[in-house]
């Protein structure tokens, strides 16, 4: 895959590889709502979602843009592990090989610095905002029964464009004032353990823990 090389002389990009609108819409709005935040962000949705398609997609993006983020709903990959056929790469260890390339890639840079940052969330997207309201680490095994748990706390919410980017009350800033106890919750959980998948896990809180974005807080 080819990516024009785009970037501008001064000021910062950083890519966010998703395979879901609802990432898009949350890293829109993080920005549309944080103006202090002089860094363009950009999310991408490859028009193909296989995991392949998705790390050629990192890999590109990231010789163009200052850093790439990638971030995965991991029930789709338990989901795709389950389906997959006997004697054919399952998704997990499709995703494995992915990841340790992706580290090395990291290894070689002098500053120590992530060129690529891998961001699991698990199930999905909405156990990063069930951590707005509290403290978990229960394994919710679809998308579907955390976002059961986040109603608790959301009562109207959904996966629509409307609900994420409506004016003045967009998902971004129905999450606002928490968005310092889910950061802190997140930190406060396991780290992802490739070898161990069945336990909740968001590491959203690395995208707000980056040098020239954590100053929000």
């Amino acid at each position: 895959m080819r990516v024009a090389n785009t970037l501008p002389k001064f000021g910062k990009r950083y890519a966010f590889v998703v395979d879901g609108e609802c990432e898009a819409w949350y890293i829109q709005m993080l920005k549309r709502n944080e103006k202090s935040v002089q860094i363009t962000l950009e999310p991408i949705i490859p028009q193909k979602k296989k995991l392949a398609d998705q790390y050629k997609n990192v890999i590109a993006h990231s010789k163009n843009y200052d850093k790439v983020f990638w971030i995965i709903d991991f029930d789709v990959i338990i989901s795709e592990t389950r389906l997959a056929k006997k004697g054919t790469k399952s998704a997990l260890t499709e995703f494995k090989e992915y990841y340790e390339k992706i580290e090395k890639i990291n290894s070689k840079i002098v500053d120590a610095n992530q060129k690529i940052v891998v961001i699991i969330n698990n199930p999905a997207l909405e156990f990063w905002f069930l951590l707005h309201f509290e403290m978990t680490s229960k394994y919710f095994s679809t998308c579907d029964a955390a976002i059961k748990q986040l109603k608790k706390h959301l009562p109207d919410y959904e996966k629509t464009k409307h609900y994420f980017t409506k004016q003045d009350n967009d998902i971004y800033l129905k999450l606002r004032l928490s968005l310092n106890k889910a950061n802190t919750n997140a930190s406060k959980l396991s780290p992802f353990d490739i070898e161990d998948t069945f336990k909740g896990v968001s590491e959203m809180n690395k995208i707000f823990e980056q040098e020239l974005i954590k100053h929000i807080f």
